[in-house]
């Protein structure tokens, strides 16, 4: 019997408007499978074309905000396949977030992984609790940030992204604000973010898209240009040995053979 639940994976609600997606999916904290993905695709493209929603905030339930990629899922599937599928994805998200003509408010309380950091990295401001943490963890089952690269290497500082990039180190909200990954550490995220929802209802429409259509202009020509080249890298590392060594690692709970 499977562990997942039968209600959605992405909840969506729109109130004093602004639409909150959130991501429900714990039984696998939350990891990009493609029902998530699916509906969180679903759920930007809602918000974005509803008048009466002035913003977005992207939460979650339990204590991951995303897990990254769903590595049970990619091991099912023909990996070649499922790669190329997941990096078209991933665009997807990314390039939703940015181009969006609304700002996309990130409310974090818990751990951000992968592809998860790829996603608060596209989003406008983001709020994190001071328990949250952070990790770009590829390296270690034999990959690279590729595709989460267009969002993250804007937004850190070179010498973080060189550093975590590399080492795979988790770090902690107050890191992960210094860098520039994070807008604002809160001990009440979603009191920080009521407050700052609040501050953006002062902005006219028109003026909230040209405000982020300034801010990203030259982190979108960045990333329609490089995407389509950083997919087609993606996608050409899963299957082979070193990958199929490091998630089965994973998912066997051990060290991948290079690190014992």
């Amino acid at each position: 019997m499977s562990d997942a639940p039968a209600g959605p994976f992405v909840r969506y609600e729109v109130a004093d408007g602004f639409a909150t997606l959130t991501l429900d999916s714990p039984h696998n904290r939350n990891a990009l499978s493609s029902r998530l993905v699916s509906e969180l695709l679903e759920g930007l493209g809602r918000a974005a074309a509803d008048d009466a929603v002035r913003g977005v905030v992207l939460t979650h339930t339990g204590n991951t905000f995303c897990a990254g990629a769903d590595l049970k899922e990619a091991v099912d599937a023909d990996p070649a396949a499922a790669a190329d599928i997941r990096t078209r994805w991933m665009i997807s998200v990314l390039r939703d977030i940015l181009a969006m003509p609304k700002p996309v408010v990130a409310q974090v309380n818990g751990n951000v992984r992968a592809g998860g950091m790829g996603i608060i990295a596209a989003c406008d401001l983001v709020v994190a609790g001071p328990e949250s943490s952070f990790g770009l963890t590829e390296v270690r089952i034999g990959l690279a940030p590729f595709m989460i690269s267009l969002t993250l290497l804007p937004r850190m500082s070179p010498r973080a992204a060189a550093r975590y990039f590399s080492t795979g180190e988790i770090f902690d909200a107050a890191e992960a604000e210094r860098v520039g990954l994070v807008t604002v550490v809160a001990a009440d995220p979603a009191a920080e973010t009521a407050r700052l929802r609040g501050e953006l209802r002062k902005g006219a429409p028109q003026g909230l898209a040209e405000a982020k259509a300034l801010v990203n202009a030259e982190l979108l020509a960045a990333f329609d240009r490089s995407a389509e080249d950083l997919a087609k890298r993606s996608a050409s590392f899963f299957g082979t040995p070193e990958v199929i060594e490091g998630i089965t690692a994973f998912m066997q709970r051990r060290p991948a053979s290079w690190a014992e």
